[in-house]
């Protein structure tokens, strides 16, 4: 049976045999007590990256969602958030479950961003009225993944953070696959950090690692939200084991993004030759393709055109409102990118339910 091309989601990636080899080769110690030098190693590295005085090693993105969310905001503080962040769409609610922290959605336009005038109506409340909550922090995502993976500008970023810090609130960037964000955009992942007091990044998508992400910030933030990972059950003990793969894709793996890029480009030039697909947007900016089936042309639904592709061997995921993505990441190749615009094809022109 030929391989699976696997585009549901970065989250896919494999690590290295470099990972695995330094993985096995790492000084360790233990992290809770501050005495992994692993650890200490990556948490210097990833700060310096992103311009940051410090950081934390977390288990997941929505650990150091949360936790920095719950550093930056005091119980019943208001969080704006993107409406379809997420934050606000896949991680459970943790602010609210358990820091008492009140969500206001903020809806992103086409291009992911929150609109200034509306992020200002949800700063601009009555202090004196006991009825609202205060404003404490605002988080943005770059790339937008519901947006379509689009970066946001870096002038964007330091507006936004400005217009929030005039109104006494904090920024978070969900920075998750900031890298992908800063190549395509050309600039440093500093750049785009440096509006923000927190940053999370993902060590565990396009760079490959097979676990973690990192908090940065200001060391008084850091050391706070260093707390909170222990309150949230994310204190690990030898974690240099993970901290070693993920030296190996901050130092190996970010150049490498701009494969992803391309192939993401290469996979949306052959959908666009496919009647009855759709991308949306168009073109892709990073290393995800949306599209949507025309079930007039095609006699698919989403979910039949999703089964008929995984049938032949590429694996897609809907994301929002009948959308596919397809993501790329290391591993797909441009063969695999090839492979799979012709099994979609071959996908469309059979009928739903085809078996081939």
């Amino acid at each position: 049976m030929q391989n699976v091309v696997e585009l549901r989601s970065d989250t896919f990636t494999l690590p290295t045999p470099r990972m695995l080899a330094a993985a096995t080769a790492t000084r360790l110690g233990d992290d809770v007590y501050g005495e992994d030098p692993t650890v200490t190693e990556l948490e210097s590295l990833s700060a310096k990256l992103l311009g940051k005085a410090a950081g934390c090693l977390m288990p997941s993105g929505t650990m150091a969602n949360l936790a920095a969310l719950l550093t930056l905001s005091p119980r019943g503080g208001k969080a704006v958030v993107g409406a379809e962040s997420d934050i606000y769409v896949y991680e459970a609610g943790g602010a609210s479950v358990l820091g008492g922290i009140v969500y206001e959605p903020v809806t992103a336009a086409e291009d992911g961003t929150l609109p200034l005038a509306a992020l200002t109506a949800a700063f601009e409340v009555d202090r004196d009225d006991p009825q609202f909550a205060l404003p404490a922090v605002l988080a943005l995502e770059t790339p937008h993944n519901r947006r379509g993976g689009v970066p946001l500008d870096p002038g964007y970023l330091a507006a936004a953070g400005a217009l929030a810090h005039r109104h006494g609130a904090a920024l978070h960037l969900d920075g998750a696959r900031v890298f992908n964000a800063a190549l395509a955009l050309g600039v440093p992942a500093a750049d785009l950090a440096a509006p923000a007091d927190t940053v999370q990044f993902c060590l565990s998508k396009g760079l490959s690692a097979p676990i973690g992400s990192v908090l940065v910030g200001d060391e008084q933030s850091i050391a706070t939200a260093r707390r909170y990972r222990k309150m949230l059950g994310g204190g690990m003990r030898q974690a240099g084991l993970i901290a070693a793969c993920g030296i190996v894709a901050l130092t190996e793996m970010v150049d490498r993004l701009a494969d992803d890029h391309a192939h993401a480009r290469r996979l949306a030039d052959g959908l666009a030759g496919v009647a009855g697909l759709r991308l949306d947007p168009e073109p892709p900016r990073t290393n995800m393709v949306f599209f949507t089936v025309d079930p007039d042309i095609t006699g698919h639904t989403t979910e039949t055109f999703i089964e008929a592709a995984c049938v032949r061997g590429v694996r897609l995921a809907e994301l929002g409102r009948g959308r596919i993505r397809a993501v790329t990441h290391s591993g797909v190749s441009a063969d695999d990118v090839d492979r799979a615009v012709t099994a979609l094809a071959d996908a469309v022109a059979a009928s739903p339910g085809t078996r081939g």
